[in-house]
């Protein structure tokens, strides 16, 4: 793992908690994304050398929706930077990590993703980014 990518939350309103987190920052939100696969839809804020990554649901079934309905809103993942996505899940799971997805899909931000089920990671469901190479 290179870094951390960015830092995901959870929020109810996309539009709101773009004006709030532009307030915090002093800055805009750089770009909005809707991933139709995942149900959510995305708004990245640059940080300095970091992002955050606010999810808004767009579907009472997913995960985000149901984050909130369980936990409200907040930090809902921890998203790491890795240079071969495929062969970080092998050796994750062969250090004994459960694997949410073995096969990487395409999420926001121009990645392909995969996440680590919180009950192997300390309850913090952590996400593998690496970047499309085309």
């Amino acid at each position: 793992m290179n870094k951390i990518e960015h830092i995901g939350i959870a929020v109810k309103n996309l539009k709101d908690s773009n004006e709030l987190f532009y307030k915090l920052f002093g800055e805009p939100h750089y770009k909005i994304e809707a991933v139709e696969s995942e149900g959510v839809n995305t708004s990245f804020f640059q940080v300095g050398e970091n992002k955050i990554e606010l999810l808004e649901g767009t579907k009472e079934d997913s995960s985000i929706t149901k984050f909130i309905e369980k936990k409200g809103e907040g930090i809902h993942h921890i998203a790491f930077d890795v240079d071969d996505i495929e062969s970080e899940i092998k050796r994750l799971k062969n250090e004994g990590f459960k694997v949410l997805n073995e096969t990487p899909k395409k999420g926001a931000d121009n990645k392909l993703i995969a996440f680590l089920h919180p009950k192997s990671s300390n309850g913090v469901l952590i996400e593998l980014c690496q970047e499309i190479r085309e």
